[in-house]
C-alpha cells in the first residue's frame, strides 16, 4: 500500500496493521502514492497515508470550509484536505513547483475535487501576506521549508478564525530535534519553531506522533 513507514519509531508491521485498521487509500489516492514514489528519494515528502485519513477527518470534525495549506509537493495532502470540506470548501495552495504539483492537479481532476482547489505558484510568504488580514481560514496546514514555519505561522494565525486550527508537520524531523549532535540547519529551524509554539499564548497545541511528527495547534 505504501513505502516504508515515516514513523521512525514505528516498526513495518505495525505500520501496516494500523493502516489496515484505519480509512485506507483509495485508487485515486493509491495511484498518486505509486506515482510519486517513482520520483525516487524525495518521495518522502509525500505526507503518510494515514496522516492523510487523520486530516480528512479532522477537516470534516471541524466542519471546515476554507483552508490553506503551505507545501504541496505532489498533492497528496490538498487531495486529503479537499475531501474533508464542507460543501462549497476551498483550498488554497501555495508552492513553487510546476512540476510537482502538476502531478497533483491530474489526481484532484481525477478524485473530482479540483474544483475546490486553487494552487498558487511562487513563495508561500509572498502568498500569505498578500491575503486580506481577516478572517479567512478554518485550518491551516504547514509542511514546506523547515526556516519559514515561523512565517508561515505567523501569516497564517493572524487570517485565522478562532477555535480555527493549524497543523504542523515533521515536527520530529526523524527524532533528530532530540539529538543534541544535531545541528543542520533544518533540525535547528524545527527545534526553534517547536519552542515558539510551547510557550505562545495565542494557541492550545498538541504534538503527536504522527507519521513524523505533527503539530496541531487551535487558536483561542
Amino acid at each position: 500500500m505504501a513505502d516504508a513507514p515515516k514513523s521512525f519509531f514505528v516498526s513495518p508491521e505495525i505500520h501496516a496493521y494500523l493502516l489496515a485498521h484505519g480509512t485506507p487509500p483509495d485508487p485515486v489516492q493509491q495511484s498518486l502514492i505509486e506515482e510519486t514514489r517513482a520520483l525516487g528519494g524525495i518521495s518522502m515528502m509525500q505526507i503518510a497515508p494515514e496522516q492523510g485519513a487523520f486530516m480528512t477527518l479532522l477537516a470534516r470534525a471541524i466542519g471546515a470550509r476554507r483552508a490553506i495549506e503551505v507545501g504541496t509537493f505532489t498533492g497528496y495532502s490538498a487531495l486529503c484536505i479537499a475531501r474533508g470540506l464542507a460543501d462549497g470548501g476551498r483550498l488554497l495552495c501555495c508552492d513553487v513547483s510546476e512540476e510537482w504539483t502538476s502531478i497533483g492537479r491530474r489526481h484532484w481532476e481525477r478524485a473530482g475535487v479540483a474544483d475546490r482547489i486553487e494552487l498558487r505558484i511562487g513563495p508561500a510568504a509572498e502568498t500569505l501576506r498578500a491575503l486580506p488580514e481577516e478572517e479567512l481560514f478554518d485550518l491551516g496546514f504547514i509542511d514546506a521549508d523547515k526556516e519559514g514555519y515561523p512565517t508561515y505561522f505567523e501569516e497564517i494565525l493572524k487570517r485565522l478564525r478562532p477555535n480555527g486550527l493549524v497543523l504542523v508537520d515533521n515536527v520530529l524531523w526523524f527524532g533528530q530535534v532530540a539529538n543534541p549532535e544535531a545541528n543542520d540547519p533544518s533540525t535547528l529551524a524545527i527545534r526553534a519553531f517547536n519552542e515558539k509554539v510551547a510557550h505562545d499564548a495565542r494557541v492550545d497545541r498538541v504534538m503527536l506522533p504522527v507519521a513524523d511528527g505533527l503539530t496541531i495547534l487551535r487558536k483561542r
